[in-house]
């Protein structure tokens, strides 16, 4: 019964916040066009990030290491019911944004078909924060995917020269941010993880991670970016593969690896200096932090309260392994056996999360206990602003 009542509240919650966005529309659709249609707060995302956010940049050849099999069921199977290149069963935080914003999934950037004109996603699968070369330098590169976020802003510069913006004056660039939210999915983990092992330590990586995310955010704003919403780090630590490789006496308060939940919690710490530095340099934007990393942990501490019954193992994997994950078993291979309910999982494959972790995610994201400031005055400022 207790599991029952849990999964309601996190039902009534999802419930609440829809109604809470509906109602946003309503009131912005009283500046309705003569037409009779509706004006939405936003007409385009372009979305970046790694794994968390791709929704299709990444195919299975060159997906990251251990988890190729991507385009593999049973990835996607219990929204899309076949494999989209997403890294979960179905939906992540990007797609319950845009559909919150009443806006279409977007396409990703290698497979975009049409104008892009509800925005596009750009964010890679297995991508770093630090450019490539870095990891060239340090013989880091096997496996390892070669796009970066430095990567991904390359293709968005191509993508809006192709739209006809940014060509010669400043204000045509700047148009091309008319009604569009910029979406930062988490990225930075990648960096470290490529480097375990290595002599390399992590104040090295968190300087340069940051230091090259903050320069593409940068760039974006200047650009004319206006309305940006970034992801910090959520709790890596918590992640199968992290405590399956990490010893028994590195545990934290909920039960995940300490170290690795220590090691995203400084560079969140890091970020969000950055970013309020950023806010003080682009006083015209309205620049969200997405607080992953707190909202991973109030779930861990009380799952059953968003209808999750299992927090450690993955719903997808190696069957009787700890944590059902084995690196060599992974989602998506003959091996690998998916749980019969996603839903009451919080992880997926072992590293990537479920639709169902996404969606309470997300929700946390929107309606601002998670979000500084919330996500509710970004929208205010976009309505006010028209």
């Amino acid at each position: 019964m207790a599991s029952v009542s849990t999964a309601c509240y996190s039902h009534i919650c999802t419930f609440v916040f829809f109604a809470a966005i509906s109602i946003f529309l309503a009131i912005s659709s009283s500046a309705a066009t003569e037409a009779g249609q509706p004006r939405l707060p936003f007409k385009k995302i372009y979305a970046f990030g790694d794994s968390f956010t791709d929704t299709g940049n990444t195919k299975s050849i060159t997906g990251p290491s251990g988890f190729g099999h991507v385009s593999n069921s049973p990835y996607g199977s219990t929204f899309f019911h076949h494999p989209t290149n997403r890294y979960s069963d179905g939906r992540l935080v990007i797609d319950f944004v845009a559909e919150a914003l009443s806006l279409p999934f977007l396409p990703p950037y290698r497979n975009l078909k049409g104008n892009g004109s509800n925005g596009v996603n750009f964010a890679v699968a297995g991508s770093t924060a630090t450019n490539h070369e870095f990891f060239v330098k340090h013989n880091l590169t096997l496996d390892i995917t070669p796009e970066s976020i430095q990567t991904q802003l390359i293709w968005f510069n191509r993508f809006l020269e192709r739209q006809g913006y940014c060509k010669d004056a400043a204000s045509e660039c700047k148009a091309a941010f008319d009604d569009a939210l910029v979406w930062v999915g988490e990225i930075g983990v990648n960096d470290y993880a490529y480097c375990v092992g290595s002599s390399i330590p992590d104040d090295t990586i968190r300087k340069l991670a940051i230091s090259s995310f903050t320069g593409v955010l940068e760039s974006l704003l200047k650009k004319g970016a206006k309305y940006v919403v970034v992801q910090g780090l959520p709790l890596t630590g918590c992640l199968p593969l992290a405590l399956s490789l990490a010893s028994e006496d590195d545990r934290d308060d909920i039960g995940c690896v300490k170290s690795v939940n220590n090691q995203s919690y400084s560079h969140n710490a890091v970020l969000q200096a950055k970013l309020q530095g950023l806010r003080r340099q682009f006083p015209q934007a309205v620049i969200i932090y997405g607080d992953y990393w707190n909202a991973y942990r109030e779930i861990m501490k009380d799952p059953s309260r968003y209808g999750f019954t299992e927090k450690f193992n993955a719903c997808c994997g190696a069957p009787g392994e700890p944590y059902n994950f084995d690196i060599f078993g992974t989602c998506g291979t003959k091996s690998a056996i998916a749980c019969k309910n996603p839903s009451q999982y919080i992880n997926w494959d072992g590293v990537h999360l479920t639709e169902a972790m996404y969606k309470v995610v997300s929700n946390m994201f929107l309606n601002g206990s998670h979000s500084h400031p919330p996500f509710s005055y970004l929208l205010d400022r976009k309505n006010k602003e028209g």
